[in-house]
């Protein structure tokens, strides 16, 4: 295991040395300012290295292990009450739906990058857009694309066709979406799918492939993390459009 952990601090400092690099010759050869509180930012570093690590660390001894063991277990035909090598309706894999649901809003809520974008909004907002309420927002976002995208794999239908449609549903919302949080509902798209999220997701949806019968992990596996990230899109909007709505309608009862 130590070994394993100073393999993965060595890799780790070399996938750190080009931005490093970057900002300190910015730094000292375009801007041609000493680097501020130097002794902080070195240590610092330090962290930030020991912590990516160690997160690494993590996802392969716990996290991907938990989500392969997840959905084995969840479609043991054992479990779901068929034979072995009965090929078992979609609709007898609920508690997949289930599990995938309640992973997908848990992780989102967890999400350091989106609780740090909820944070800005509401500063940004002057408390206009809760922070609670963006995070939950997202969140079930997360859970419908889980639950959707768990059961295309099972089912085995084509990925394209979920993401076209999607998307389409994005542009619509876009055209009549409140302007200023467009921005905001697209950003949440893509800090959703970060440090907690993806790793569980990718698991999730690799074990579920190859626990299915008829599936290849190749073709199937992956695909979750796209689903994850257009529908927190489509969660925001969808919420931007009937807050607006309902304001429309407290106005126009009250001048009323």
């Amino acid at each position: 295991m130590s070994m394993g952990l100073l393999a993965v601090f060595l890799d780790t400092i070399l996938d750190v040395l080009p931005i490093t690099g970057l900002i300190l010759g910015f730094q000292l050869f375009v801007l041609k300012r000493p680097i501020p509180q130097l002794r902080k930012v070195l240590i610092g570093s330090v962290y930030v290295v020991l912590g990516l690590a160690l997160f690494l660390m993590g996802l392969e001894m716990a996290l991907f292990p938990l989500g392969n063991l997840m959905a084995e277990q969840l479609t043991n035909p054992g479990f779901l009450g068929i034979a072995e090598g009965e090929v078992a309706p979609w609709t007898a894999y609920y508690w997949i739906y289930i599990f995938a649901a309640c992973i997908g809003f848990a992780t989102t809520i967890a999400e350091p990058s989106l609780i740090a974008v909820a944070i800005k909004a509401d500063e940004v907002s002057s408390g206009g857009i809760s922070k609670l309420g963006l995070r939950i927002t997202v969140a079930f976002g997360v859970a419908l694309a889980l639950t959707l995208g768990t059961y295309r794999i099972i089912s085995g239908t084509p990925l394209h066709v979920y993401i076209m449609v999607g998307y389409l549903i994005v542009i619509v919302q876009t055209i009549f979406a409140p302007k200023e949080l467009i921005p905001l509902a697209y950003d949440s798209g893509g800090v959703t799918t970060s440090t907690v999220t993806v790793p569980i997701v990718a698991a999730l949806g690799l074990g579920l492939s190859q626990a299915v019968p008829g599936r290849n992990p190749a073709v199937d596996g992956f695909g979750l993390i796209a689903f994850a990230s257009v529908f927190p899109i489509i969660a925001v909007l969808g919420y931007a459009q009937l807050a607006a709505l309902r304001k429309k309608y407290v106005q126009s009862t009250g001048s009323g």
